[in-house]
């Protein structure tokens, strides 16, 4: 979605040639490549790790092999490097260990599926290129199929636009020593041009991205901030894409944000976009090449299976007001929604956790005062009449939730929860089946949105301070939807979130300010969904205490 709608430049025209990532200098250290000839080599956009399961990890870097090597240039020599997982962060008791070559056609960066390791264990691990060595990343594997928990935690965000401010909440989660992962919903990186949604600091390259070397640069920059760099560090990432990998409000055969003919042919874009987010992200896809899928499955021990879904590739353009219902427009496509459903109903763990990247809570949006509602409009989607949908979620969409939702309870499903991003503003909701019935009729579960890393919210929107005019709005929110136990649209940060035996509960940490790098972050607040049959979300006074859970350790 549109982060402002009311300072957008005009994007149209011809794009500017590719621009180098800024800061991205190499090191001068020595390395070899497959010839065995000496190259300058360096690990200049660090390590991460990702897609925990019981026995495997990823593990990811990108190696600069030469100076001229710098991502996009599609230039350099192949190198071969080596890597190394270990149970001690001095390397004295390694593993595993391999060899993997980054060559121009992965953009050099590199990615190894690192199998036959022990479940909810953590490791350290770090590449090599002759004398270079990487930085040395932590990661953890997932508990066995059959282990018994008791409880799990995890970090949560979505939509962190560069332009916009700094990454503040990945510093803060980086502090916490109480999370198995980081669960990102998308909007990992933006796509859009310098200046047109922030001035905090520039994107790179200077214009909107649509080449695969475009989007290869732009992810190399997001790669270099030293709040997310030291996050991948520290943890493993789940993530799944939302629009702006691609481009502002993607569908399967096209974007609002995309132009034939000025931009060239959306099929090339969309996969332009999508190799560059295998090759930089720690993802372990399904399938190759067109057939390739995101959408994947998580599970940790019999307590909880996460559904990580893609809401981009397989939909329908967005409907109009008369296409809402229409059974035959799908948000998920048929072979994802077949997956969800079946995945859900047959799910062996007590939690059926999914990971949502646009909102799938029946809303009915009250009319507002005229700024108000134009943000707002902007933003979530509410058009100027109070109409009951945003077409870009899953209000536009409303057969297939009505699907999903079915499935849910024809199949007594109980311990639903989706989380979800998308929207830059933070809701907690239970999930009636009916909204004009609510509180009377049943739910399928909760929702808990989390807010924006940096993208813009409605106070910025309508530049005036935060906790004023959107009070209203907030207020209005809830009188019409009794369903929506919390919504704050106005703050930036990050969401905590346990599962346990008893209950789910998601904490709202908010940072203060999003130009000064070294901001401060706040609790606002914390709502739970208690497990078993029938429960409603409803607010917890007391925040999770990060001192109480380590993972790995007995409860």
């Amino acid at each position: 979605m549109h982060p402002n709608a009311f300072e957008r430049i005009t994007r149209r025209g011809l794009l500017q040639s590719s621009a180098v990532l800024a800061g991205a200098a190499t090191l001068g250290v020595v390395g070899a490549n497959r010839a065995g000839a000496e190259v300058a080599a360096s690990f200049a956009h660090g390590v991460a790790s990702g897609d925990p399961l019981p026995d495997s990890v990823i593990i990811w870097t990108r190696v600069t092999p030469v100076a001229a090597a710098t991502p996009g240039s599609g230039v350099g020599p192949s190198v071969t490097l080596n890597w190394q997982v270990a149970i001690d962060e001095g390397f004295a008791s390694v593993v595993a260990s391999g060899s993997v070559v980054a060559s121009v056609d992965s953009d050099h960066t590199a990615k190894v599926d690192v199998t036959g390791l022990d479940s909810s264990t953590a490791y350290w691990y770090r590449f090599t290129a002759g004398s270079a060595v990487s930085p040395v990343g932590r990661t953890r594997t997932a508990p066995s199929n059959s282990a018994d928990l008791e409880r799990l935690r995890f970090g949560v965000v979505s939509c962190s636009n560069w332009e916009a401010g700094y990454f503040g909440a990945y510093r803060h989660l980086g502090l916490r020593e109480d999370l198995d992962a980081i669960i990102h919903l998308g909007d990992y990186i933006y796509e859009y041009g310098q200046g047109e949604y922030g001035s905090v600091r520039l994107h790179e390259p200077a214009h909107e991205i649509t080449t695969l070397a475009d989007y290869r640069i732009r992810h190399a920059q997001y790669k270099t901030d030293p709040d997310l760099a030291s996050l991948h560090l520290k943890l493993p990432f789940i993530t799944t894409w939302d629009d702006h990998e691609s481009a502002n409000d993607a569908y399967a055969g096209g974007a609002e944000n995309h132009t034939p003919g000025v931009e060239g042919d959306w099929a090339d874009r969309k996969a332009n976009s999508a190799k560059a987010y295998f090759e930089w992200m720690p993802v372990r896809p399904s399938g190759s090449g067109s057939a390739t899928q995101l959408y994947r499955r998580f599970r940790f021990g019999n307590l909880a299976e996460l559904s990580m879904l893609d809401l981009r590739t397989y939909r329908d353009e967005q409907p109009t007001m008369r296409q809402v219902d229409d059974p035959a427009r799908s948000i998920t496509g048929r072979a994802q929604m077949d997956w969800l459903t079946n995945g859900i109903i047959s799910s062996p763990t007590q939690w059926k956790i999914v990971g949502n990247p646009v909102m799938i809570t029946p809303c009915v949006f009250p009319p507002l005062e005229p700024a108000t509602t134009a943000a707002l409009t902007e933003l979530v989607g509410i058009p100027q009449g109070g109409y009951p949908y945003n077409t870009d979620q899953w209000d536009g969409y409303t057969a297939d939730r009505n699907r999903l939702f079915d499935a849910i309870t024809s199949n007594n499903v109980d311990n639903t929860v989706f989380i979800t991003g998308d929207i830059h503003t933070s809701w907690a909701c239970d999930l009636p089946t009916n909204a004009a019935n609510y509180p009377g009729g049943p739910t399928v579960g909760a929702e808990f949105v989390v807010p924006s890393v940096t993208s813009a919210n409605i106070d910025e929107m309508l530049k005036v301070p935060p906790r004023t005019a959107s009070v209203a709005a907030e207020e209005a929110f809830t009188l019409v939807n009794r369903h929506v136990r919390y919504v704050e649209l106005d703050s930036h940060g990050y969401g905590v979130f346990e599962i346990s035996r008893g209950s789910t509960q998601m904490d709202w940490y908010y940072v203060d300010s999003l130009t000064d790098p070294q901001s401060n972050a706040h609790y606002a607040a914390s709502y739970g969904l208690p497990a078993g049959v029938g429960a409603r979300v409803s607010r917890s006074s007391i925040p999770l205490d990060p001192a109480s859970y380590r993972p790995g350790v007995s409860q």
